[in-house]
């Protein structure tokens, strides 16, 4: 199922696809969809979203410690990884639990 943008919220719970591969190079990151056969790309902090969505699957969690990590405003820090997630959830790469 691919999200649509007001599906994504601090509370929502996501799911890394399992028919995408990651490489890290020099921060940033190469992402594959299998399925599709389509490239992307993460700066740095979008890479450092993609890690802590391994650790933890929902976006509260990931946007805390986004927080603990970056020196922006919080509210900024949430608008932006809604804004990724939702791009990745539209992508396919993540799935909307």
């Amino acid at each position: 199922m691919t999200a649509r943008p007001a599906d994504v919220t601090l509370d929502t719970i996501l799911t890394r696809s399992s028919e995408v591969l990651f490489q890290e190079v020099g921060g940033e990151a190469v992402l594959l969809d299998l399925a599709s056969e389509q490239y992307f790309g993460l700066d740095p902090v979008g890479t450092r979203i993609w890690a802590l969505l391994a650790e933890s699957a929902q976006l509260r969690a990931v946007h805390a410690r986004l927080c603990e990590e970056f020196d922006a405003d919080a509210d900024l820090i949430a608008a932006d990884l809604i804004t990724l997630t939702q791009a990745l959830a539209g992508a396919g790469l993540v799935k909307v639990d």
